[in-house]
């Protein structure tokens, strides 16, 4: 397995773009992403995990194009809403990445739900993949709750009605040199890095390095 000079991130998010490069700069690497290629079709993530469907991301778009390929799936679980939106968080309200409608839908599933019941966390799965297979997972949780009123402007999807009571503010009100130590994609790509590192390192071997996974 001869040494990437580029790895595929899987995703168009600007939002997630921005964490990944922040998070794994650095690396022997240059990052490329999907809207640099064009015209690829989308996998089906019909997994009813975060983990399945990042590897399913993962192993679609490495095979698509030779590259390794680094994908994640994340959402927001709910404890008052039976841990919904979960994996159907970005399509909650229907439509896929309408954060407005899936805000506004969260906040109605929770109108009766008194603020002691609104326990939340995000959750995210990373996975870096080979034509071959998945060479590393990384898994990373945040905590907060759920507010009714959205407060700040540097996140995206639920960060503005994600308040972290540690802190005294939301996710989105959070600077982004804050968030990339403490989100729950930061602690996944914490976790998983270690392992890029290594895999860089040794990928001149010839022999395919055993599966590793990672929990933060």
């Amino acid at each position: 397995m001869t040494a990437p000079t580029t790895i595929l991130i899987a995703t168009k998010n600007r939002g997630k773009l921005r964490e990944v490069r922040n998070i794994l700069a650095g690396l022997p690497v240059a990052f490329t992403t999907l809207d640099q290629l064009p015209d690829l079709p989308e996998p089906v993530e019909d997994a009813d995990t975060f983990e399945g469907n990042a590897e399913r991301k993962a192993l679609h778009y490495a095979r698509l194009t030779g590259l390794w390929t680094l994908a994640d799936d994340s959402g927001l679980e709910v404890d008052a809403l039976g841990g919904a939106p979960g994996v159907y968080s970005a399509r909650y309200a229907g439509r896929q990445g309408d954060d407005a409608a899936n805000n506004a839908r969260l906040i109605r599933e929770l109108s009766k739900v008194p603020d002691e019941k609104r326990r939340a966390r995000f959750r995210c799965a990373v996975v870096l993949a080979s034509p071959e297979g998945v060479l590393a997972t990384g898994c990373g949780t945040f905590e907060g709750v759920v507010v009714d009123d959205a407060r700040g402007s540097n996140g995206f999807g639920y960060d503005p009605h994600f308040f972290v009571p540690e802190l005294g503010m939301t996710a989105a009100e959070l600077r982004p040199e804050q968030k990339n130590h403490i989100s729950h994609r930061a602690r996944a790509l914490t976790a998983i890095r270690p392992f890029i590192e290594r895999l860089l390192a040794h990928s001149q071997s010839q022999v395919r390095p055993d599966r590793r996974d990672a929990a933060f």
